[in-house]
C-alpha cells in the first residue's frame, strides 16, 4: 500500500476490516473506497455502474477489493450482495450509504413519480442495505453506519425541494438506528458535505459552484478528498462513543 494519501501519512487503522460503499464508482464514493483500503480495509464497492476501475485502483496499491454491481432499490439484489461479501470477505463491519441523486427542479414540475425516484435511492435504500448487513454486525458486536446527507437540509438551495426532504430523513433514519443499534456495539452518524466537485454535479447548474463557496467560511469548492478524513475517523474505534450525530463537513457554510 502508499504510504501516504491525499497527502496525509497512511496507517492500519482499519486493517481486518470490511467496508461497504455504496455508489462508489466514482465521485465520493470512490474516494472513500481509496482511502479506506489504504488503511488496510478490504472493500466492496456497490453500485448499478460499473465500478472494476475503481477496483483495479485499489488491487494496484497493494490493497483488496470487489465491485459488486447491483441496484440498490430493489431488496433481493441488495440481499445478493450481501451474501457475495460474506463469502468473499466473511461479512460488513463498515456499511456507507453514499448512493443518491440530487435532480435540480423547481417545485412545482415535480411530479409524484420524479419525487419517488429521489426518495427510493435516497432513503428507500439505507433500509435495504442496513437491514442486509446489520445482522452480521450484530453477530459479532461490533459496527460502523455512515450514511450520507447534505447541508441543504440547513441551507436550502431553490430547486431541491425534493432532494432536501430526502436527506431529513436520511438524519432522521441515522439517528432512530443509533438508538436501536447501540445494545449491539454499532454505532450509526451522516455526514453532510457541501456542493462537492465532482463528474456529477458539475452537469448541473454551473452557477452554484460560483456562488456556494463565497457562502461558506472557507472559500473554495469541496472536492471529494474533504470528505476521507471525517468518514476515516467516523468508522474507527476512536469514534466509538459517537453515535447519531450528524457531522457537517462543508467548509464552514452551516456555522452551528
Amino acid at each position: 500500500m502508499p504510504d501516504r494519501i491525499n497527502d496525509r501519512p497512511v496507517t492500519g487503522r482499519h486493517e481486518g476490516r470490511t467496508a461497504v460503499i455504496t455508489g462508489a464508482a466514482a465521485g465520493i464514493g470512490r474516494a472513500y473506497a481509496l482511502r479506506l483500503a489504504a488503511e488496510g480495509a478490504a472493500v466492496a464497492v456497490l453500485d448499478r455502474a460499473d465500478a472494476t476501475p475503481v477496483v483495479k485502483e485499489i488491487h494496484d496499491a497493494g490493497g483488496r477489493a470487489i465491485a459488486v454491481r447491483t441496484d440498490l432499490t430493489d431488496p433481493a439484489a441488495v440481499a445478493a450482495a450481501q451474501e457475495e461479501i460474506a463469502e468473499h470477505f466473511g461479512g460488513a463491519d463498515i456499511l456507507v450509504n453514499n448512493a443518491g441523486i440530487y435532480p435540480n427542479q423547481p417545485f412545482e414540475t415535480i411530479t409524484f413519480e420524479q419525487w419517488r425516484a429521489v426518495f427510493t435511492l435516497n432513503v428507500d435504500a439505507l433500509f435495504h442495505t442496513v437491514k442486509a448487513f446489520t445482522p452480521g454486525m450484530r453477530e459479532r458486536g461490533w459496527g460502523r453506519i455512515v450514511n450520507m446527507t447534505s447541508n441543504s437540509v440547513a441551507m436550502v438551495i431553490p430547486g431541491f425541494s425534493h432532494y432536501a426532504a430526502s436527506k431529513m430523513a436520511a438524519i432522521g433514519f441515522t439517528r432512530g438506528l443509533a438508538t436501536d443499534l447501540a445494545d449491539a456495539g454499532i454505532t450509526v452518524n451522516a455526514i453532510a458535505p457541501s456542493m462537492v466537485r465532482t463528474a456529477t454535479t458539475e452537469a448541473g447548474p454551473a452557477d452554484l459552484f460560483e456562488a456556494v463557496p463565497q457562502m461558506q467560511a472557507i472559500r473554495r469548492l469541496q472536492v471529494p478528498e474533504d470528505l476521507t478524513g471525517m468518514l476515516s475517523f467516523l468508522v474507527s474505534d476512536d469514534a466509538a462513543f459517537i453515535t447519531g450525530q450528524t457531522l457537517f463537513v462543508d467548509g464552514g457554510l452551516v456555522r452551528s
